[in-house]
């Protein structure tokens, strides 16, 4: 049986009682894979990585390393929270790496998604590479690869193209590969799988129903060639939606939502005077398993609201745009 396809007898994961079972049997894995060597996991705070440090903290402790990378592509606050829940509340052994610059630095004038996903993720392992060559015996790194990653990055067939490509999934670049080990845990759960894992873990509950973010981040919702002021009007534009969907309860019946920015500008009016902007468009789903979404029937009033706040407080937005489409046909991020 191919290694990355799901065992036909595994059973779904949906009661506490077998969440617990997969922990135990993922734990005893986990340290006799690793012995008493270091692992080094890329922390984003997401909730497929902050399970994966849960479950690895469970089996194999402080020899568990933490690096969080500030590429410049967090959501609004994002970094510290990361760092005031692992660092301050879990006590996680977190290194943060503010790594801004590098980063946008490295993608700019690339507008290819492909190619950003490929930038942003050798430019992880980099990082990577060098916080492991601070410590001892650093030989793996775990991912928080799931499920759909694993199936989206398969080609379907000769001559077709791969959905995506995602960063957690085709191992490390070959002057690596010597260097780490792999560790998935969770490679094989979907992501109301990871879900149920989590909260079996003791997880906190704004960490484990926290909405799905890309390994990119906002980079594949900035789209395009990414700027640092339409990536700013990004983030803030999220922000506000987020606090509108928290404040009406859409945020506990909605499972994925968020903004995304293309590099095109129209024209508008601000202050009785013409006014160029970007288009923000509003993406929100429902999915149990990232395979297939819906999409979600959002109050006009809600959305007129959200329309209002980002057009009068997001310098460079003067329009708001709400996608219609399902997966199939649109993917649920846009690049």
């Amino acid at each position: 049986m191919n290694e990355n396809m799901r065992p036909e007898s595994m059973e779904r994961i949906t009661t506490p009682t077998l969440a617990e079972t997969f922990i135990e049997e993922q734990i005893a894995e986990v340290r006799a894979q690793v012995g008493n060597k270091k692992v080094l996991l890329a922390l984003s705070g997401g909730v497929d990585s902050s399970v994966v440090a849960a479950l690895l903290i469970k089996a194999i402790g402080k020899q568990l390393v933490c690096v969080h990378v500030n590429h410049g592509l967090m959501r609004k606050n994002e970094s510290e929270n990361v760092i005031e829940v692992f660092r301050n509340q879990l006590d996680a052994n977190l290194i943060y790496v503010d790594a801004t610059d590098r980063f946008l630095n490295l993608l700019e004038g690339v507008a290819d998604p492909e190619k950003k996903r490929k930038i942003i993720g050798a430019e992880f392992i980099n990082v990577f590479a060098e916080e492991a060559r601070k410590l001892e015996e650093v030989s793996f790194l775990a991912q928080g690869t799931i499920y759909p990653d694993i199936l989206e990055s398969i080609k379907q067939g000769e001559g077709k193209k791969a959905v995506k490509s995602h960063h957690n999934v085709g191992g490390l670049p070959d002057d690596l590969a010597e260097k780490f080990a792999l560790v998935e845990p969770i490679k094989f759960l979907y992501k109301d799988e990871v879900r149920v894992v989590g909260r079996a873990l003791g997880l906190p509950s704004e960490m484990v129903d926290r909405q799905p973010f890309p390994g990119p981040g906002l980079g594949v919702r900035c789209l395009g060639a990414i700027t640092r002021d339409r990536l700013h009007a990004l983030r803030e534009a999220d922000a506000i939606l987020r606090e509108e969907f928290d404040n009406c309860g859409l945020a506990k019946t909605v499972w994925q939502y968020f903004v995304s920015i293309p590099d095109i500008k129209s024209v508008g009016v601000r202050d009785d005077s013409r006014y160029e902007g970007w288009p923000a468009i509003i993406r929100a789903v429902n999915t149990k398993d990232a395979i297939t979404a819906t999409i979600e029937e959002i109050p006009y009033a809600v959305l007129h609201k959200i329309t209002q706040r980002i057009t009068s407080e997001v310098e460079g937005i003067n329009r708001v745009l709400y996608d219609l489409t399902p997966k199939p046909t649109g993917t649920i991020e846009w690049e």
